[in-house]
């Protein structure tokens, strides 16, 4: 009976002094307190507001809506390349995390079990279309044929795990399909109009084409590394193509950013940003080949878009709302009495930093965002950007950081 006297005890959460960012709601004071209670919902906000719980002071930095990083990979010890999701989450602003695609059907159990319900954020997934999933990534392919695929198991294990699937995951590139070209892709749209959920297609080498996968695809499908640099697959490389592209985003197909170790180059994000094309969402495809080479973080790539042009809001908008949209949840009136509080702090910061893009190209960041913490609910995660391991080189160009 006395267990729980020795045990922490929820406390109320209150954030004061922050400037909000983000929400949609102009009528929004220009800094603002919220308090949160003991079971994670927003109680109040506005000015002045004080009670009996824990402090947060913002010392004036931004709130926003928790950001989401819609590419990520973090089934770790069930794929070569996953990595935990504390390595790309909280502790580096980041609240909602998707996986995507590294767990097919024939392994989607032990992402759930092991990764997304012991794991202080929420986490969700796009399920590969090819029954294993990433297990050995790029050296085992998920898709060699017909027979990587099972139709009947895979709608099984959608149905079983609706509250954390949120979309199907297709790798369209020959080095993962060889000459398949577009049936994996035609199969997961397939597969994903009689789910009635949307797909993510990686476009990679050729073949597949962009011109051939954009008129495939509907409302609220994703295509990720949407600023990637290969030949054939980069979107400024014809003008045919850039008008396909900007078709698709009138459609309300979601252009993501998918840094990834391979799929991001400065010069498509620049040119594209200058005639008017802006990414639905930003994302890193973190994994492990990727954290400490051109990638690092959610915070890292929203400050190399806003360099290359991106407006500060619409950064902030493309790394929250805009992605939480994308995966069918919860996305406005994010600070509404009784809500969730899923929220980050962070400061833009003057800097004088060198990146890269996955091509080795170099920058130099002279503002970058600066996660101060997540809020999960009643939970306040200290959080900052990731700091690469002395000596990671980047696998394109061996550059050290």
């Amino acid at each position: 009976m006395f267990d729980n006297c020795f045990k922490p005890q929820p406390r109320k959460l209150l954030i004061s002094n922050a400037r909000p960012i983000g929400f949609g709601d102009s009528q929004l004071p220009a800094a603002l307190d919220v308090l949160v209670n003991e079971e994670g919902v927003i109680l109040d906000f506005g000015t002045g507001l004080s009670a009996d719980a824990k402090v947060i002071d913002a010392g004036g930095a931004w709130l926003s809506p928790g950001w989401t990083d819609l590419h990520a990979h973090v089934w770790y010890g069930g794929t070569d390349i996953s990595i935990r999701p504390e390595e790309g989450g909280a502790p580096r602003g980041v609240t909602t995390i998707v996986d995507a695609g590294s767990a097919g059907e024939g392994n989607f159990v032990g992402l759930r079990e092991f990764i997304i319900e012991p794991a202080r954020e929420n986490v969700y997934a796009f399920l590969n279309l090819g029954s294993i999933g990433l297990v050995a990534c790029n050296r085992v392919s998920e898709l060699m044929d017909m027979r990587s695929i099972d139709i009947d198991r895979t709608l099984a294990v959608i149905e079983a795990n609706r509250d954390v699937i949120v979309g199907l995951k297709v790798r369209a590139s020959a080095v993962i399909t060889g000459g398949w070209d577009l049936v994996p892709v035609k199969l997961a749209k397939k597969l994903g109009r009689i789910a009635g959920l949307p797909i993510m297609v990686h476009v990679g080498e050729p073949p597949p084409l962009h011109d051939d996968i954009l008129p495939l695809l509907g409302e609220g499908d994703i295509v990720t590394h949407c600023f990637n640099g290969k030949q054939g697959g980069s979107i400024i490389e014809d003008e045919d193509l850039y008008r396909l592209a900007e078709d698709a985003a009138a459609r309300g197909i979601v252009l993501d950013v998918g840094h990834g170790g391979a799929s991001f180059s400065f010069d498509v994000g620049r040119i594209a940003l200058e005639r008017g094309l802006k990414p639905t969402t930003i994302s890193t495809d973190l994994h492990n080949r990727s954290l400490d080479g051109s990638v690092w973080d959610l915070a890292t790539t929203m400050s190399k878009l806003h360099a290359l042009g991106m407006g500060f809001e619409d950064v902030v908008t493309a790394a929250s709302t805009a992605p939480k949209k994308a995966i069918g949840k919860p996305h406005k009136d994010l600070l509404a009495k009784g809500k969730p509080a899923e929220f980050t702090i962070f400061d833009l910061e003057a800097a004088d930093l060198e990146v890269m893009d996955s091509q080795g190209a170099r920058s130099t960041l002279a503002r970058v965002f600066e996660p101060r913490w997540a809020i999960l609910g009643a939970q306040a995660v200290a959080a900052h950007r990731h700091q690469p391991a002395a000596g990671s080189a980047c696998p394109h160009c061996g550059h050290v950081s």
